[in-house]
């Protein structure tokens, strides 16, 4: 399953000229990865019917040989360039936090220094291979916007982006339990309706903002603090983990057919934007059950 939308495409590690869609995965319970086992000799007329990473050098046919000695992505690699774009992240906001005071000012560069992170983070999604100093980029303005964002929900709500951190860790450890234990399968159907879904809800949401911004819809709209704004959260909170099984997901998939070790850090950049979004809406989430406008 391919995604045309090239935000969603950047979860399918890179092959070539396109994206590894989510058929690569072997199937549980089936056999290696080669001619029998491998999904992508099942289906006539598949443009990726053979091993995506078979150019790389892995054999079509074999098991994935060591990736520490062919240069292949391993599970620390993911570990170190994730930890290094979230620890930019950490970083940025920490500054921002502690240098910005709460001020119209800090306010307007928040938002220039979320927009310097879209952008950046539209570049590298367009791009089909990594760029690190996009991705560290990305990271550090964000940081920014998160710091600044994040000190004045505290000066309203005290203690929200503290939760709104708790609340993250609880969502990413639940997801990965879910997911390693197996009651979530992360299918070409699965991933379908998924990023239908949120694509709708990125599109509802769009609108909703314009009509705020127009004087249209009062109160935020949907985006409101009362029972409706609460549900909205929650559903954006749900996308979230949707968007990490995917990670999860890619991430198993590279590493079993051997994807090349720059791969890692599309990993990581997948991994910081669906950690920021889970964030921001656990940020809001908190805002609205604490009860105050």
């Amino acid at each position: 399953m391919r995604s045309s939308n090239p935000v969603f495409s950047r979860r399918g590690f890179s092959r070539d000229n396109g994206y590894a869609g989510f058929n690569a995965a072997p199937q549980a319970g089936g056999p290696a990865v080669g001619t029998q086992g491998n999904p992508y000799a099942q289906q006539g007329g598949n443009p990726y019917a053979q091993n995506p990473y078979a150019q790389q050098g892995l054999p079509y046919g074999a098991p994935p040989q060591a990736p520490a000695t062919t240069g292949r992505m391993t599970m620390d690699d993911v570990v170190v360039r994730s930890s290094m774009t979230l620890g930019t992240v950490v970083v940025g906001a920490v500054l921002a936090w502690a240098l910005l005071p709460v001020s119209s000012t800090s306010y307007g560069l928040a938002i220039g220094s979320g927009l310097v992170a879209f952008v950046l983070a539209m570049v590298q999604s367009f791009k089909r291979v990594a760029s690190p100093a996009l991705i560290i980029g990305y990271a550090a303005f964000e940081g920014i916007f998160l710091g600044v964002i994040s000190e004045m929900y505290n000066s309203v709500w005290h203690g929200a982006p503290f939760q709104a951190v708790l609340g993250t860790m609880a969502v990413t450890g639940a997801t990965l339990l879910v997911y390693k234990a197996g009651w979530i399968r992360v299918t070409a159907r699965y991933a379908r309706i998924g990023l239908t879904i949120a694509i709708a809800f990125i599109a509802v949401m769009a609108v909703n903002l314009l009509l705020v911004a127009f004087g249209i819809a009062p109160d935020g709209g949907l985006r409101s603090s009362g029972p409706l704004g609460a549900v909205v959260g929650i559903l954006a909170i749900l996308i979230g983990a949707f968007f990490l099984t995917l990670d999860f997901k890619q991430i198993e998939d590279g590493i079993t057919y051997g994807a090349p070790k720059e791969e890692a850090w599309l990993a990581a950049f997948g991994l910081t934007m669906t950690l920021v979004w889970i964030y921001i809406e656990m940020l809001r989430l908190v805002a609205i059950f604490s009860g105050r406008d």
